[in-house]
């Protein structure tokens, strides 16, 4: 009731006790042409002085007088009930420099292309800045901007952790001013670049900045499994009657896992992503089938990124037992060493970067310990050899091991 009343007393036209105004003498007396004109002006004249009183209301409560706030709020209504609709911040009014914040950041958003730059100029030009960030509200305990610099930097070390989980680093620096700058400290992205691609990263060029460098530059990802799902159809033995040959759908899935330390773990099985993937967030797995190796990456001259990757298998050392060949002689097995090259080719497909590879190469090498020679096959790519497509797992970085 109060609203509907307060709305009625701001239609133009209409007084406080409900009776209609008079219409100006001006508009009466003049012409046609004057009186229009007339009315413009005033109306114009009337819309400046809501924008003038709607500028001070913003400026009022951006500096936490909520009270005077409303009161030009409330005037500026009673003038031009939607003022708030025609403000646009293109220009400043007449009036001693209100608004000119909002004119200022408008134009700064045009122009300014390095954000960095923009955040470090701005923490410069205000009186704190020693600390990186302040606390929105007064706090009995200590803020974490209180901190020294070199301890928020090792503490954003831990983040990125050992798993190089850059993806975190970024949402950290969503929190404030401060928290930008520190993710975007060079060093932290230096070192993740060297982890990667070691020393054939000494030099920027072609790159800008070492963060550009890490997301730009064909590497593997770390925080997910790579995996691919083959399926064929296999004939199956005839009927004893002969009147129909059974056929099978067989069904097998590729598990591939990298980690920035050059290692690799791989993992041929039936069983499905959903009860797998679990088990290879960590090399100290207890799944016996899961064979691992190293890997690097290699860049040709064709600009195409290929991964090399050794898989040993597991040596398994079973005791002799003496009792079950004691009436019989023992022909003694040679002992072999198992390891297989994997040759991959980086891709990308769809929106996301890398997080495909194709199989280029295959082999399986045997070592006889006695001898000490190698018999190698090697097995031709078809259609058997499905590429293997990236699958991103959040429990992977949930925890770190180690600071970068």
């Amino acid at each position: 009731m109060f609203r509907a009343q307060w709305m009625f007393e701001l239609t133009p036209g209409v007084s406080s006790n409900g009776s209609d105004t008079p219409p100006c003498r001006a508009s009466i007396r003049g012409p046609g042409g004057k009186t229009i004109d007339t009315k413009g002006k005033q109306e114009l004249a009337k819309e400046e002085k809501a924008k003038e009183l709607f500028l001070k209301a913003v400026e009022q409560e951006q500096n936490g007088a909520l009270y005077e706030a409303i009161k030009f709020y409330r005037l500026a209504m009673q003038l031009v009930p939607d003022i708030e609709f025609k403000i646009t911040y293109t220009r400043l009014p007449d009036s001693d420099g209100i608004g000119k914040r909002y004119i200022e950041d408008n134009e700064d958003d045009g122009k300014m292309a390095d954000l960095l730059s923009y955040f470090q100029q701005q923490l410069t030009l205000q009186e704190f800045s020693v600390k990186l960030c302040q606390p929105e509200l007064d706090v009995s305990q200590t803020h974490i901007s209180v901190l020294p610099m070199e301890v928020l930097m090792y503490i954003f070390r831990w983040v990125v952790s050992s798993d190089l989980d850059l993806r975190s680093l970024e949402q950290l620096s969503l929190v404030c001013r401060g928290f930008y700058i520190c993710a975007r400290d060079p060093e932290i992205w230096r070192q993740a670049c060297l982890k990667v691609w070691g020393r054939s990263c000494n030099k920027l060029v072609p790159y800008s900045s070492w963060r550009e460098m890490f997301l730009e530059r064909p590497r593997v990802r770390f925080d997910g499994v790579y995996i691919s799902k083959t399926t064929y159809i296999r004939q199956g033995e005839q009927s004893l009657d002969g009147f129909y040959r059974a056929w099978h759908q067989v069904e097998y899935y590729r598990y591939m896992r990298f980690f920035p330390d050059g290692q690799v773990m791989m993992l041929t099985t039936p069983e499905d992503p959903q009860s797998i993937v679990p088990r290879l967030r960590t090399k100290n797995t207890r799944t016996d089938a899961i064979l691992f190796g190293h890997y690097r990456l290699s860049q040709d001259t064709d600009n195409q990124t290929k991964v090399f990757a050794v898989i040993m298998k597991k040596k398994e050392e079973k005791p002799i037992d003496y009792h079950k060949y004691r009436y019989f002689r023992c022909v003694p097995v040679q002992e072999t060493d198992h390891s297989f090259h994997v040759g991959l080719q980086l891709c990308s497909s769809g929106r996301q970067r890398f997080n495909k590879l194709v199989w280029i190469h295959h082999s399986c090498h045997i070592t006889y310990r006695s001898t000490g020679e190698t018999a190698v096959t090697t097995f031709d790519i078809d259609k058997m050899y499905t590429p293997l497509f990236f699958a991103r797992v959040k429990s992977f970085t949930a925890f770190s091991e180690k600071p970068l």
